[in-house]
């Protein structure tokens, strides 16, 4: 996927003001609007100005998209990083003006799920007074929270205009409380968090998108959680106890004998808690100890000597 300088496509300088951009734009799209235009590319170039208009005219795409940094030249290979737009607080959703499905797989990679959430202000029935927007952040937490609950600082950051007519970036800290059993992609709400109201309207809400930040042991699927486990070569192959580690603490686990590298064995209820809790994953590896000393290559030559193997057979080799 090659990545798009949105503002060399739109011709002003990354400091530009919010009106020098917009200018940029209409003259741009006038230039290329398929019903007038003679240029042979007219239709691709209109939207792809669009395209970064969507993005540069909305002062928290703009800044979000900041955050990737100015070091990416256009069409260079090009993949955002999961996090990228992690603690970034959002206004509302959706897409204004724009046909968003006709946008690059650059677009749809930074914004086609973290800037289409439902929510926004609602009016109230009359006056001047209006409810504040919901705003929507992407948030981590350690595995571990969602099986015991936990109250952690979690830092935001949100845009605001300045006089210089220019997006900057604000931050924010929240004590936040994780209940037990949330999962991955659930959302938090906190109420009268998000956007001000106007006038005598309330705040909106806040709802926070929950993610797990990567463990060293765990994956997770869901509910459930994986766990590649290490065994030496003789507990796969004759049997034994084990002790493995699971995020409320080491539990036994018997291994049976004959057990190949990439069984699955399952621990039931030991995932995510809920009433109906996920289940665990414990995937065998078989980790070789190393030949690092004349001694341990001396057992190796005596093993192979003493079982015949061949690991290839089935191939034919």
């Amino acid at each position: 996927m090659e990545y798009k300088d949105y503002y060399d496509i739109i011709g002003v300088k990354r400091d530009a003001t919010q009106d020098e951009i917009k200018r940029a734009y209409r003259k741009l799209a006038r230039k290329y609007h398929p019903d007038v235009s003679k240029e042979a590319d007219a239709e691709a170039r209109f939207k792809e100005v669009g395209e970064a208009y969507e993005v540069l005219k909305d002062p928290e795409k703009r800044a979000a998209y900041d955050q990737l940094g100015a070091n990416w030249k256009a069409g260079q290979d090009f993949n955002p990083p999961p996090d990228w737009d992690q603690g970034f607080e959002f206004h509302g959703g959706g897409f204004t003006g724009a046909d968003a499905e006709q946008f690059s797989d650059f677009f749809e990679s930074l914004y086609g799920r973290g800037f289409n959430r439902a929510g926004g202000g609602r009016r109230s029935s009359g006056g001047f007074n209006m409810r504040g927007e919901d705003t929507h952040a992407k948030v981590a937490i350690d595995i571990e929270d969602a099986f015991t609950g936990a109250t952690r600082a979690i830092s935001l950051k949100h845009t605001e205009m300045g006089a210089d007519g220019r997006p900057h970036i604000k931050e924010r800290t929240l004590n936040v409380k994780i209940p037990k059993g949330v999962h991955q992609g659930q959302s938090i709400r906190l109420a009268k968090q998000g956007g001000a109201g106007i006038g005598q309207g309330e705040a909106g809400d806040l709802y926070l998108e929950i993610e797990f930040r990567p463990h060293p042991f765990y994956r997770v699927d869901g509910k459930d959680i994986y766990l590649d486990l290490p065994v030496a070569p003789w507990e796969a192959a004759l049997g034994a106890s084990v002790k493995v580690p699971t995020p409320t603490g080491s539990v036994e686990m018997k291994i049976p004998a004959g057990s190949s590298a990439g069984k699955k064995m399952r621990l039931k209820g030991k995932g995510i808690p809920s009433k109906s809790p996920g289940d665990l994953y414990v995937v065998i590896q078989i980790a070789l100890p190393p030949a690092d000393s004349e001694k341990a290559k001396e057992a190796y030559r005596q093993f192979e000597k003493a079982v015949p193997f061949n690991p290839r057979a089935r191939l034919g080799v």
